[in-house]
C-alpha cells in the first residue's frame, strides 16, 4: 500500500497500486474489496486503476456521509452509472428530476401498510409455485438455483405488483435477459473510461439483452396506456401518473420503472435466496435450527402472513444473509461538489465506490466477520440496541436512495423460504468453494444446482 497526495490539501490517501488490485478485482472483486478495506481498517482508500482512480469508501461514518449525510454532493452519475442507464433508464435508479418524481409515484406501493395488504397473494403465489416443485421429486432432476429463484420471484411479483399484465411466460423470457445483462455489465464497469462509439466485449451480449427485456415491456406499457383502469398495480398507476412538469409519463418513463422495480423486487431477492442455500448447506446446525421453527410455525404448510412474526429465527438468517451477501453490492457515486471524507479531501469529478459487501465484513464492527452466525441478528441482542453503528450494516442501501423494495423482502423471502422448507428438504449437488462472480448483483461466479427431496412427511399423493 502506498501514500498518494493527489487528493491534498486535507490527509494524505493511501493507494492501491495497479499490480495489486487489478489481478484480485478480476478474480473476486467483491471479496478483493472487502480484503483492501479490511488491510485499511476501513480508512478511505484510492484504487490505482489506469486512468481511473476511484475511491473505496467503507467505514460507517464515511458511508454515512456520503450515503445520507451529504448524499447530494455524491450521485447516481458518472461512467459506473452509464452502464446501467442504459438498462434501466432514468427512474428509481437513477438521479434528479426523474428519480425524485419516480420515487414519489411509486413509493405507496412499497410502504410495510401497502405490502401487508398483497401478503395474502403473495403467500398463495408461493405456494402454487412451489407445490410444482413435486415434478422435480418425481424425476430426480436438479436445477439451477438462481433460475428457479428467479422464476418463483417473478411469479410473485408478476401478480401482486404487476396485476398480471406481465404473464408467465413472459416474465421468464425476462429472466435469462437480466441474466445475460448483469453479466456482460462487467466489462463497462471495469473499463469505465473506455468511449461508447468502441465496442468491447460483452457489449453486444448486453445489447441483445436490454432488447429482449424492451421487447417484452414495451407491448404491455402501450397495451396499459391504451386502455387505461383503475387498479393499483404498478403499471396501471404509472399510466395515470405525471412528471415533474405535470405531463403524462411516456412509454419510456413507464418502461424504465418497471424495469427498475421488476429488479429490485425480483432479481435482488433471488441472489439473496440463491446464496442461503448455500449458506445452509455449509452450517447444518443453522439449517436444523432454521427447520425445526418451521416445522413448528408452519406445520405442512404453506406458509401463511400469520406466520410472518412467529418466524423469528427465519428473519434472523436472512438477515445474516443479507450481511455476507447484499445483492446490491457496489454502490459508486460521482462527487458533483468537492467533498472531504474521512480527513481526505476529494474533487468533484471523482468517483467513489461504497459497498456493503466490505463494510459489513469489517472486523472493527463485527465479531468474527466471515462467519455465518444469524445469533447475530437475536432481538434484543445488546449490540442490536445502539452498539453497532446504522452504517455498519446497509444491505438496503441508505439515506434518501434507500430501497423501496425492503418491506417486500421480509414478507416474500420468509414465505417463500418457509414455504419451501416445510415440504422439502434441499441438498446442493455443485461442488464448492463458490465465489463471487463479476454482475451488477452479486452471484456465485459458478451455477449452483439444488437438488430436492420430500421433507420426510407423507407425500406419497404427490408421487402419484
Amino acid at each position: 500500500m502506498s501514500m498518494d497526495v493527489h487528493a491534498r490539501p486535507g490527509r494524505r490517501v493511501r493507494s492501491i497500486p495497479l499490480h495489486r488490485a487489478l489481478p484480485k478485482l478480476l478474480r473476486e472483486p467483491a471479496g478483493a474489496l472487502a480484503g483492501f478495506a479490511r488491510e485499511a481498517r476501513g480508512e478511505v482508500l484510492r484504487l490505482e486503476l489506469g486512468p481511473f482512480r476511484p475511491y473505496l469508501i467503507t467505514h460507517p461514518d464515511h458511508v454515512q456521509k456520503v450515503m445520507r449525510l451529504e448524499w447530494t454532493k455524491h450521485q447516481r452519475l458518472g461512467m459506473f452509472w452509464r452502464p446501467l442507464e442504459r438498462l434501466f433508464g432514468h427512474s428509481i435508479m437513477s438521479d434528479g428530476e426523474h428519480w425524485q418524481n419516480s420515487r414519489k409515484v411509486l413509493q405507496p406501493l412499497f410502504t410495510a401498510r401497502y405490502v401487508a395488504t398483497i401478503a395474502e397473494e403473495v403467500s398463495r403465489r408461493v405456494a402454487g409455485r412451489v407445490e410444482e416443485w413435486d415434478e422435480y421429486v418425481r424425476s430426480g432432476r436438479d436445477f439451477d438455483a438462481a433460475t428457479e429463484m428467479s422464476r418463483i420471484l417473478s411469479y410473485i411479483v408478476n401478480r401482486v405488483l404487476f396485476g398480471d399484465k406481465l404473464s408467465r411466460e413472459d416474465g421468464e423470457r425476462i429472466i435469462p435477459a437480466f441474466e445475460q445483462a448483469s453479466y456482460s455489465l462487467v466489462y463497462r464497469i471495469l473499463m469505465p473510461f473506455m468511449p461508447y462509439f468502441m465496442r468491447i466485449p460483452g457489449d453486444r451480449t448486453f445489447l441483445k439483452a436490454v432488447q429482449s427485456i424492451d421487447d417484452v415491456v414495451f407491448p404491455i406499457v402501450r397495451k396499459a396506456m391504451a386502455e387505461p383502469d383503475d387498479n393499483l398495480d404498478i403499471i396501471s398507476v404509472l399510466c395515470r401518473s405525471v412528471d415533474e412538469n405535470g405531463e403524462k409519463l411516456t412509454e419510456k418513463q413507464i418502461r424504465d420503472a418497471l424495469v427498475s422495480v421488476y429488479a429490485a423486487s425480483s432479481e435482488t431477492t433471488a441472489m439473496v435466496l440463491t446464496w442461503l442455500w448455500l449458506l445452509l448447506e455449509q452450517h447444518p446446525d443453522v439449517a436444523a435450527r432454521l427447520q425445526a421453527e418451521i416445522d413448528e410455525v408452519v406445520g405442512d404448510g404453506p406458509a401463511v402472513p400469520e406466520d410472518i412474526p412467529r418466524l423469528v429465527y427465519t428473519r434472523m438468517v436472512l438477515q445474516e444473509t443479507l450481511r455476507l451477501y447484499p445483492a446490491g453490492w457496489f454502490l459508486p457515486r460521482r462527487v458533483v461538489e468537492d467533498a472531504e471524507i474521512g480527513g481526505v479531501r476529494i474533487k468533484a469529478g471523482s468517483s467513489v465506490l461504497v459497498t456493503p459487501y466490505a463494510t459489513q465484513r469489517l472486523g472493527e464492527f463485527w465479531e468474527r466477520p466471515d462467519e455465518f452466525d444469524p445469533e447475530r441478528f437475536a432481538p434484543g441482542k445488546a449490540e442490536n440496541e445502539g452498539r453497532r453503528h446504522r452504517y455498519s450494516y446497509f444491505p438496503f442501501g441508505g439515506g434518501p436512495h434507500r430501497c423501496l423494495g425492503e418491506p417486500l423482502f421480509y414478507v416474500e423471502a420468509p414465505l417463500v423460504v418457509a414455504s419451501i422448507l416445510s415440504r422439502f428438504r434441499m441438498s446442493v449437488r455443485t461442488p464448492g468453494p463458490f465465489d463471487t462472480g463479476w454482475a451488477a448483483s452479486l452471484r456465485p461466479r459458478k451455477k449452483v444446482a439444488l437438488g430436492v427431496s420430500f421433507n420426510g412427511r407423507d407425500r406419497s399423493e404427490a408421487l402419484r
